[in-house]
């Protein structure tokens, strides 16, 4: 059962292009199956397993303690792998396919308001190396709606100042071309002129935003910036990269943009991924209706 674990994880890596961290997730949920599956003495071979074999699998999953958004992953990447076996004559009938997933919990993301971003974005004031990288790189992710890794592996080459877009990798190694309003241009030029050459060493790659050393910022870094820039000017302590995309899509959806605009511009597959926002929009119409309708509270 192992090996086919093996064949199907570099199925993922080499025909699918998916990142590593997603193939280690899938071969830890399906090394669990098998392990179960070979314990309970319910199957020793793929072609043995049933769905009734699949569905106490899961079921004791959640007796455990699943989560259903963590259940929901599970059952995703079972769902593929038997889909695999079946594309390429291992099996004759699907096992999987009958089970339906679990109701997924919905929660929506927390943003920041419009005047909560100004705030955050013009405390950044200072002059030196680091205070111009910071609003850079905060100005950015508003700007923009990168993702924590699309704006660690920005690089130079990628960067079109003069035509407002930056072109980053997102999920599944896909590219895009992502906006580069006026106040975050205006940010990166004096970095790029006045900040990241103080920082540039020998051994300095084409990122856009460099550490003290020179080196390429780390995510985990890039969140601290955003944290403690985010206590600094008294900004609730759970301010994180994300939620600045989350505000990037809520407040264009506010404003008016589209929502298959926005889904290209945060590079989403599906638009239900992006439809989330829409949610976001329906709460604060809801409150408006609260608080200022002469019945609505």
């Amino acid at each position: 059962m192992l090996d086919l674990i093996d064949r199907f994880i570099l199925h993922l890596a080499t025909e699918r292009g998916l990142s590593v961290n997603y193939q280690l997730l899938v071969r830890r949920v399906l090394e669990a199956l098998a392990s179960w599956l070979a314990e309970s003495g319910r199957a020793s071979e793929w072609n043995g397993v049933t769905t009734v074999h699949l569905t106490d699998y899961l079921a004791q999953r959640k007796k455990d303690g699943l989560a259903a958004s963590s259940a929901r992953v599970e059952l995703i990447a079972i769902k593929i792998f038997f889909r695999w076996q079946v594309a390429r004559g291992l099996l004759g009938t699907d096992p999987a396919e009958p089970i339906l997933p679990p109701r997924q919990e919905q929660h929506l993301p927390d943003t920041l308001t419009e005047p909560e971003v100004t705030r955050l974005l013009e405390s950044v004031t200072g002059t030196t190396p680091l205070d111009r990288r910071d609003r850079a790189i905060l100005e950015l992710f508003y700007a923009s709606g990168l993702r924590l890794a699309e704006l660690t592996e920005a690089r130079l080459e990628n960067l079109s100042l003069e035509e407002g877009w930056i072109r980053v990798t997102g999920k599944g190694a896909k590219t895009r071309l992502a906006p580069v309003g006026s106040g975050a241009r205006q940010a990166l030029s004096t970095w790029l002129e006045l900040g990241r050459p103080e920082l540039v060493q020998r051994r300095t790659q084409s990122h856009v935003f460099l550490s003290k050393n020179g080196t390429r910022l780390t995510t985990t870094r890039i969140w601290q910036i955003v944290r403690e820039r985010a206590a600094a000017c008294g900004l609730r302590d759970k301010v994180h990269p994300h939620q600045l995309r989350h505000s990037f899509a809520t407040h264009l959806l506010n404003h008016g943009a589209d929502l298959r605009v926005i889904q290209e511009m945060l590079g989403h597959a599906d638009i239900a991924t992006t439809q989330i926002y829409t949610h976001v929009d329906q709460r604060r119409l809801t409150e408006v209706h609260r608080r200022f309708h002469p019945r609505g509270s």
